[in-house]
This record gives structure tokens, sequence and C-alpha cells, in this order.
């Protein structure tokens, strides 16, 4: 038991509560959309007076805008509509997969403001190569973002693998094992910009980034718990609950891909036999519609028209790797009781031809009987949410959070 004499944390000074408190103002009018003072002031709890206060502030320091009259609800003359700003604090993200990188800025709103996407094969290259060129390719990016007034507040890395404290721990389809990603990033892209402010990087599994994106922008309306499954080269997944995402005592929650469907299968590249992905994967897609699997995105392309056009192969190997999928998603499904399953990555265009058998082996396996067939609890992922963005809202959450320190690290 707690001693009662136990020292208590230091009671918070002025400073310390209005910093708090800039940062309740800016997330109710980021959350809303757009909002008048006297809407955030009853969202918050706070006064009128203290709101404007901090609203002035929140303008003076480029967070947020105002213009034009709205009516707020409430008693009293209409009120200046006030929204988050279109220029200055934003997010970098940066997407490094098998076959492609992928960078975007986002500002404060998380609206997708630039985009830079290379389609590079980084199987076998050195890792701070890849990094370099993700670097190069981030760079470019930045100047775009600065011709619209666009300063990133930090970058973070998306990547395929298991991440824990800037490093990639295992990253199995590009070869990657205990690589510090983020300090071989942050270094060259510093590199490309000197005499500019080194811009903080930080790191997350791509399949985590998606998943957020989709939470975030999605339009998942109601749903809060869900599965996320991205396909690529390899198979990543995420787990949302209540809104949050659950990272597991080590952060490496999620790893679906590599759950064993039959351990006598095909050899993984993890080390192990018979995981999801040798059957629901990208190459084993193509393989299985009899394309050759090194084509990459256009290889998807290709299976995607063949399917379409009735191509018997095609459908086959769709509809067995939807089956397979559908059996491993059953397991997550009973285990964890999501509101929905999302398939992102190449699965979303793919969707008419897995979902079928998927949805078929989900009704069928899940024991609570709430997976009835043709129920749409599985759907295919929104073209709002990607790794990139996901990624690049972190860093947007995070200047949200804490809206005067980041005004103390530009100053500084």
């Amino acid at each position: 038991m707690k001693n009662s004499l136990d020292p208590l944390q230091p009671k918070a000074d002025k400073a310390s509560v209005r910093r708090h408190n800039l940062s309740l103002v800016l997330r109710a009018v980021h959350d809303e959309g757009e909002a008048t003072r006297a809407a955030v002031a009853a969202r918050v709890g706070l006064t009128r007076a203290a709101v404007s206060s901090l609203v002035e502030q929140l303008l003076s320091s480029g967070f947020l805008t105002e213009s034009g009259k709205t009516f707020s609800g409430h008693a009293g003359r209409p009120g200046t509509a006030l929204r988050v700003a279109r220029t200055g604090p934003a997010g970098l993200g940066v997407e490094i997969n098998i076959d492609y990188v992928s960078v975007c800025v986002v500002d404060l709103a998380g609206t997708d403001r630039v985009r830079l996407t290379e389609h590079l094969d980084n199987r076998g290259v050195e890792p701070a190569e890849v990094l370099a060129r993700a670097a190069r390719i981030a760079a470019r990016t930045l100047e775009s973002a600065a011709e619209q007034d666009l300063r990133p507040a930090g970058a973070r890395l998306a990547l395929p693998g298991l991440v824990s404290g800037g490093t990639v721990r295992q990253a199995p389809n590009l070869g990657w094992n205990r690589v510090a990603a983020e300090g071989l990033f942050a270094r060259a892209l510093s590199a490309l910009r000197p005499g500019r402010r080194a811009l903080p990087v930080g790191s997350d599994n791509e399949a985590n980034a998606a998943a957020l994106a989709e939470l975030w922008f999605g339009g998942l309306e109601r749903v809060r718990s869900f599965v996320y499954l991205t396909g690529e080269i390899g198979v990543g997944g995420a787990l949302v609950v209540d809104g949050e995402l659950m990272r597991g005592a080590h952060g490496f929650a999620g790893e679906i891909g590599h759950v064993v469907v039959d351990a006598e299968g095909p050899g993984c590249r993890c080390g192990s036999r018979g995981c999801l992905e040798q059957y629901a994967g990208q190459s084993a897609l193509l393989r299985g519609a009899g394309i050759d699997e090194r084509t990459g995105t256009t290889g998807v392309e290709e299976l995607e028209k063949r399917a379409r056009g009735g191509d018997a192969r095609a459908v086959a190997a769709l509809e067995r790797a939807g089956g397979m999928l559908g059996r491993v998603l059953s397991g997550a499904v009973n285990l964890l009781d999501p509101d929905a399953v999302v398939l992102g990555g190449i699965y979303r265009p793919l969707m008419p031809w897995l979902g079928p058998a998927a949805d078929l082996e989900l009704t069928g396996r899940v024991v609570s009987g709430l997976w009835p067939a043709g129920s749409g609890r599985l759907r295919a992922s929104s073209s709002s949410g990607d790794a990139a963005r996901g990624a690049a809202a972190l860093v947007v959450r995070d200047v949200v959070a804490d809206p005067a320190g980041h005004a103390e690290r530009v100053t500084a």
C-alpha cells in the first residue's frame, strides 16, 4: 500500500497550466474542423475570456486562422470561425517499402499537401543506401512544401518490419536486421540540407501507420476497434482497440503475416515455414496467377485486369489467398472481437475476388455468430489512408498535443 506521506507530484504552475490549455483549445478546433470561441469554451470547460486569450496566442503563433462569421448555437452575436492553419507547422511521413518509397507532407488538419512516390526495388540494397534514397526524396518533398509555406516539425518513418527504439529489429523482406534506421535517415537528410534546422526523426511499423491513417481519415464512422491488414510483398497487420493502437509489450503486436497457416508449408524469409504471407502476399498472388512476381506493382495491376476479364487462373489465385486470409483473420476476430476487419495495400483493389472467399471463412469460423455472410464487417480500406500519411499525421498529433513546446523548439 502506498504511504500517505510519499511526496506528491509538484503543483502545476501558471506556465504549465497555460501550456496544457493551449493544447486543449488547439485540439478542440483540430477535432471539430471549425469552431467559434464560444463553442471551444463550452467543449473544454474554460471561460470565454480564457479561451479568447489562448486563441490569440495560437493565432499569433500561426497554429490557427479565423474567417467569416458563424452562428455557434449559443446566445449572443455570431462569432468568427476558427480553423487550424493551412500553412506553418506540418508533418513529414516517409514510407519505405520493398518496392517503393512514398513521402508526403500533411498540414495541421491532416490534409495531404505534397506527395512524391518512387518505385524502387529495395531488396538486397544496403540499408544505408535505401535510407539515403528515402532522404533524397524527402528533401525534394520538403522543398515543395516550403513553396506552400509548410514547415514540418519532424519526420516519421513507416517501415515494413519490427520497429523499436529507432531500430528495425527485423524486416525479413528487406533483409534488414538491427538497422538504426532513424539515425541513418536523419544524418542523410541533414547532409542534404546544410544550414537548415535538423528535423527530429521517429519511426513506426508501416501497418501501424496505415491503420492510424484509416482510423483518422478513412471514413470508418463509428468503428473504433478493427483489425487492419495491408498487403504488399509481405502481409502487415495492426490492431486498433477503442480508437487506440494496440502495440503490445514490446511494440510488435499485429504481425499477422507471420501467423503459420501450414507448419509444413513453404519457407518464409522470417525463418519459419508456411506463414500467411507465403499464401497471400504479393509474390504468392502473382505467382499463383502466372504473372512474373518481379513486376511488383505493375504485376498487381495486371492481376486485377485479368481477374476483371474473368481469367480463371487469376480468379483462382485470388480466391485461394482470400480463403487463407479469412482462416487467419477468423482467429484474430475470435481473440479480439473487433467491429471490423479492414484490408488495405494491394488488397484494396483486389477485394471483389479476395473478399467473398475471406468472408466465407469468417462466417464459418467466428464463434460468436456475429459474422453473417455479407455483414459488411470485412471491408476495403479507404483511398484516403496510407502509411506515409499516417506517419506524417503522427508528427502533427505531437504538435497539437504541445503547441507551446513546438514554438519553443522552432525559435530556439
